[in-house]
């Protein structure tokens, strides 16, 4: 069974498509089988796998996104006359990205008119989590970027994970969003007792505008809500680079990402592997490089 993880903070802007698809990139890679679920409207994941050109080019010929998961149906479409029930396998985009570290690599894209769903989310909180209980078995590792908001998404992301991640800015209102997150935690789980779910750790990204005094004051004030709500930091804190937007853009790993600097792949390289650790994600068969 695979473990499923998701990227979650109330606050946006902080690095949680970068670091979701970055795992997703890196653990592909090593041998792993992945399954990326991009869970916002605004499909930020699907692009930075897919690179911008080739996921508009998806969307164009008409290919399924998670949209059709949570609607529970295919729309009516080239031979189709009318619509039909989902089949998961009709959302999954085999083999998705970059080519050298993508052929252990799934994607389930999203697209805009995913926030349709938010107008009527009556009864579709548990189909993410059903849909990918069917296919759990051939994944190792289930990566769901989500957005800043609380929703019938962030419910659905719950249900559907073992594991949540909190990417942070080291900068002016870091914390801002980590009270939301952790009522948001608590209530669900004072809701859904049958389902397990933790904060498997924070993760520390510095922020390109911040100067050194604010980054102190950030990571000083995450510190002390860590601590009141019981939550780990990675220890790897992961220094900007002007190369990740360049990486999401060309739908590259940063290691793959032409002037990318080597200080920076290594600290998501320890990053990954501390993910890995304290998701006790198992070491494939064959285990590559990171």
């Amino acid at each position: 069974m695979a473990i499923a993880v998701s990227f979650i903070n109330m606050k946006g802007g902080v690095g949680k498509t970068t670091m979701a698809s970055q795992l997703a990139y890196a653990a592909a890679a090593s041998g792993h089988r992945v399954l990326a679920v991009d869970l916002d409207p605004q499909a930020n994941l699907s692009q930075s796998i897919l690179g911008a050109k080739k996921y508009v080019k998806y969307l164009t010929d008409g290919g399924a996104t998670v949209v059709q998961l949570f609607e529970d149906y295919l729309p009516p479409a080239g031979g189709r006359g009318a619509p039909e029930p989902i089949n998961l396998n009709d959302v999954i985009l085999s083999q998705a990205g970059y080519w050298r570290t993508a052929k252990s690599l799934d994607l389930i894209p999203s697209r805009l008119e995913l926030s349709r769903t938010l107008k009527n989310p009556t009864g579709k909180e548990r189909r993410l989590a059903k849909g990918l209980s069917r296919v759990s078995e051939s994944y190792d590792l289930i990566v769901i970027d989500c957005a800043p908001t609380e929703s019938i998404l962030t419910d659905a992301a719950y249900f559907a994970s073992r594991y949540v991640i909190v990417p942070v800015k080291l900068e002016f209102m870091a914390t801002i969003g980590l009270p939301l997150l952790a009522r948001s935690v608590r209530d669900f789980k004072l809701e859904n007792e049958d389902h397990e779910i933790d904060i498997a750790g924070l993760v520390l990204n510095f922020s390109e505008y911040a100067s050194y005094g604010e980054q102190e004051k950030a990571l000083k004030e995450i510190q002390q809500n860590a601590e009141e709500f019981g939550w780990h930091v990675f220890a790897t804190q992961v220094p900007y680079s002007r190369s990740l937007p360049k990486a999401a853009r060309l739908g590259l790993p940063l290691a793959d990402t032409p002037h990318a600097k080597w200080e920076r792949i290594e600290a998501l390289r320890d990053l990954t592997w501390e993910m890995r650790c304290s998701l006790e994600l198992d070491q494939p068969a064959t285990d590559g490089e990171l």
